[in-house]
């Protein structure tokens, strides 16, 4: 009972984090709205069971990619559009 309501609390902030990159008007919003994206996404693996993929997910998809989208808007346009 309590596994299935966390699922749905974290499956709502996934599509919550989701719609806010894509509606966001500055781009440094969208990487940490995507950042907050991987870090639930990495928490939903976990209550599946797959500390693996978890592992994985919080690793590659938090970690190097919003340190790669950061760096590149940093040496782009400074995230101003």
């Amino acid at each position: 009972m309590i596994e299935t309501t966390v699922v749905y609390i974290l499956l709502a902030l996934l599509v919550i984090s989701g719609t806010a990159a894509v509606f966001f008007r500055r781009v440094i919003n969208s990487v940490i709205s995507l950042s907050v994206f991987s870090v639930t996404l990495a928490a939903v693996f976990l209550v599946y069971r797959a500390p693996d993929v978890a592992m994985a997910e919080a690793v590659v998809g938090a970690g190097l990619m919003t340190a790669l989208f950061l760096v590149t808007i940093s040496r782009t346009q400074g995230g101003d559009h």
